[in-house]
Formats: structure tokens, sequence, C-alpha cells
């Protein structure tokens, strides 16, 4: 699996994201370029969902950025700006697929779906991460925080992040003892009272802690 090199190697990281790593990919030859990122790590709950998205560089909507750096309105407007301006797909893997394999896997899986959902063939992919997702039917690189680095991956990052966490409010809803529309599965203190007293639901992953018992 391909790796990306230390941090070290690329110390000019921008302010902000820009469309460097796009256009040297569209220069050398590669064609459509897009940005690849997930949300979802790091939770006890629910799945990690993977976003790609091919921008339009005609149309690129202002201020977009890694998705944990913006206020929630702010990725809300920018998740729809995003939608109608570029070509996007999102994928996931369930609790059930990251306790059969790992969070590692389970994010790459999701994120070579999200790619493999793209409507246009893909001639080269930037990859959040260290991490090239295996079985990708294109050339890629993956970026160290390539979220604050590239615009497509900012955008890839900010539609997870937006989807995943829709999602978790749906799953809210069916079930309320949780609170997952407040804290998206993370382990806030409300949640863990919560599987303290009420025990883990079919969304949690039982691989991790408190879920698994050593």
């Amino acid at each position: 699996m391909a790796r990306t090199p230390p941090d070290s190697l690329f110390p000019d990281y921008p302010a902000m994201p820009d469309y460097r790593f796009e256009q040297h990919a569209v220069q050398s030859g590669f064609g459509i370029v897009a940005g690849i990122d997930e949300a979802g790590r790091g939770p006890l709950a629910g799945p990690v969902v993977a976003a790609a998205v091919i921008l339009d560089f005609n149309a690129i909507p202002e201020g977009l950025n890694d998705s944990k750096l913006l206020k929630r309105a702010t990725r809300e407007r920018l998740y729809e700006a995003i939608l109608a301006s570029s070509q996007v797909a999102f994928a996931s893997a369930s609790a059930r697929e990251i306790e059969a394999t790992d969070i590692r896997a389970a994010s790459l899986t999701a994120m070579r779906r999200a790619l493999a959902a793209l409507p246009m063939k893909v001639g080269f992919a930037l990859v959040d991460g260290r991490d090239v997702p295996p079985g990708l039917d294109c050339m890629a690189r993956a970026l160290v925080k390539g979220d604050s680095r590239s615009l497509s991956i900012a955008a890839a990052s900010i539609v997870a992040k937006v989807t995943r966490d829709r999602m978790m409010t749906r799953a809210a809803l069916d079930h309320p003892l949780y609170g997952f529309d407040s804290h998206m599965g993370y382990g806030a203190p409300k949640h863990l009272q919560a599987i303290a007293d009420h025990g883990p639901c079919p969304l949690h992953r039982m691989t991790f802690r408190p879920m698994r018992k050593d």
C-alpha cells in the first residue's frame, strides 16, 4: 500500500488550501482530478463516511478549508455550494465493517467506494492522509494534512463531515437514549454515561472502548 513521505518534506504549507496539487496533476496529463477525504474515524458509534469531489475550477465556492476549522453553519453553506457546482459522491463503511477489519482499513474502503461512485472517470486522486486506498482505478497521491493544502480535498472533507453529521442526527431519532445528534457518536461525557446506563446499541463499534471487553 502506498504511503506518503513524512511531513518534514513539505514545510511550505499554504495558509489556506490551494490548487497547486491539482494543477500539477493536470499539467502532467492526468486530466480530471478528484479530492478524497473521510469523516468519523474517532467516534464510538456510527459509520465512517468518505467523499470524493471533482471541483469546477471556474466555480470554486469561496472559503473552502479543512472542515474541522469551520463553524457548523459555514460547513452547511459550503456543502450546498459544493453540491451545486461540483461532481460529488460519498460512501460509508458501517460499524460492523469497522469491527470486521479496523478503522483504518474501513476508512480506506469508504474512500475507494466514494471515488468509484463519481459520475466521471478520474485520472488522478488526491487523498487526505498517509495512505492511498488499495484498488483505485486511477493514479493517486496521499497528502498529509491534505484538507488544509488542497482545495479538492478540503471540499471532500466538508462533504464527508456534513453527510456524516446528518446521518448521525437521523440516527438519534431511532436511538434517542444516546444523544447522537449532539455529539455525533464521539466519546462525549453524555455519550459515555448513556453507554454505561443502557449498554451499546447496534450503531456502536464493539471493538472500541468502552464497549470492548479486554
